[in-house]
This record gives structure tokens, C-alpha cells and sequence, in this order.
């Protein structure tokens, strides 16, 4: 199990850093993000809970959760993050799920789906749904714009955070990540990007137009983990904790 980092600094633990195809093992997309006065999750894919469990988070303590997009490899663990509050957690604090436009239709369809009449059972706590304004989004490319496909810019403890989410190549990365003190972007195949996923080379050819001080590569298939030492650039591996 990861050390737990003690000091009053920012921190990003990559809970999952996989695929929707649990590509090398990997869990679902989930960061765990702590700060002074913050704790928060980017993403929570549908294997998220049994991460938290394995690498010893305190689910109570999080204060929300951020998706980028209702793919279920990023969203799909939501159920069940909440049920366990519910019932082994008997959570009291509230909770704040944050998403884009869409959000408050998408989640009562995804608690039903994942256990049938759980929307509509009453809570130990208070769950607020809102879009994610708070929080610079930035429009990315991952399907149809209308359904809102989210990378975020997160400013906090005096340091920026930038993560690309799920996305082909488009110049609205460069605001988003530029000069980012971390990047976590992905690189989903090496060399032949596929529709709506990115690929290193592509990333590594705009990488000064962006310039973060340090970049994270995630959500990598069995080709890009299969390169090894041809990957000039630190890759996630779940369970990693870095400061930011």
C-alpha cells in the first residue's frame, strides 16, 4: 500500500489510471486529489470503490466528486461510492457530485440501472448535483458536443492542476494545460490516434505549446503499455501518490 502523505501540500493519487478495458490490469479512471482545505475525486470509473478500499482511502472524507464525462469507465463507480456511504460508511456529510450540462438527468438513470429504486431511497446525507462552473471546464473532444465532455483547470494551495480527460487532439488542451504546475493528460495509443482518443505522438508534438512543469501520461491501452522504455515520460501506475 502507497505511503499516506502527512504534509499540509497538495497531492494527487491516481486511485485508477486505466482504460474502459482494464488495459494491464489497471482500475477504471479515479483521482484522488487532497489539499489543506480539499478533498475531491476526478472521475470515479466503475472500479473505483474496490481502488479506494485496496489503497486504504477514506471515502467520508470526500467532499465531491468531479466527472469529466458519464462514460462509465470514468462515472460508473458513482452507485457504488454512495451506497457504501449509505450503509457500511453511514456517511453524514454531504456530498457534492459535479459534472457537465446533463448531469442532474444522467444521475438518477445510472443509480436505477446500477440498483433498481436506489434514486429514489432517502439518504443519511445530503447529495447536491451541479454543473462544474466552480471549477474551469474546458471542452474537449471525446463525442458528440452536446453531451459535454470535460477537461478541467484546477487552481488551489497556490498550484495549478490540469487534466485533459478522455479526448482526440484539439488546441483547447493548450489553454488547459499551459504552464500547469501537473499535467495528467492521456495518451491512449502510441502513434495512430484513434477517433476521440489521443495519442503520444501527438501530445509529445505540441508539448511546447503547452510547456507543464511535469506530465502525467493515463488511460493507456495495452500499446502504449507494451512500448516501455520507447515512452520518454512519466506514465501513472495506480496507487501512485504525487505532490503538485
Amino acid at each position: 500500500m502507497p505511503k499516506e502523505i502527512t504534509e499540509d501540500w497538495m497531492h494527487l493519487q491516481f486511485v485508477g489510471s486505466g482504460d474502459a478495458f482494464g488495459s494491464g490490469g489497471r482500475f477504471n479512471t479515479c483521482f484522488h486529489v487532497v489539499g489543506e482545505e480539499t478533498n475531491f475525486l476526478i472521475d470515479c470509473g466503475a472500479s473505483s470503490l474496490i481502488a479506494m478500499n485496496r489503497f486504504g482511502i477514506d471515502r467520508n472524507a470526500i467532499d465531491l466528486i468531479l466527472l469529466t464525462h458519464f462514460h462509465s469507465d470514468h462515472s460508473g463507480g458513482v452507485p457504488f461510492f454512495l451506497l457504501d456511504a449509505q450503509f457500511p460508511g453511514r456517511r453524514t456529510r454531504p456530498l457534492t457530485v459535479a459534472g457537465p450540462a446533463g448531469l442532474k438527468a444522467w444521475f438518477p438513470r445510472l443509480m436505477d440501472v446500477a440498483f433498481e429504486g436506489s434514486s429514489r431511497s432517502v439518504k443519511r446525507f445530503d447529495i447536491s448535483l451541479v454543473k462544474s462552473a466552480e471549477i474551469l471546464p474546458v471542452l474537449v473532444r471525446h463525442g458528440p458536443p452536446s453531451n459535454g465532455y470535460h477537461g478541467y483547470r484546477i487552481t488551489m494551495d497556490g498550484k495549478v492542476l490540469a487534466y485533459s480527460g478522455d479526448t482526440e487532439w484539439t488546441d483547447s488542451l493548450i489553454p488547459l494545460g499551459r504552464d500547469a504546475d501537473l499535467f495528467v493528460s492521456e495518451a491512449y495509443v502510441y502513434d495512430k490516434p484513434l477517433p476521440l482518443h489521443m495519442s503520444y505522438q501527438q501530445l509529445v508534438e505540441k508539448l511546447p505549446l503547452i510547456r507543464p512543469k511535469r506530465l502525467i501520461l493515463t488511460h493507456m491501452s495495452d500499446d502504449m503499455l507494451n512500448r516501455g522504455d520507447t515512452i520518454a515520460h512519466e506514465v501513472a501506475e495506480d496507487g501512485k501518490i504525487v505532490k503538485i
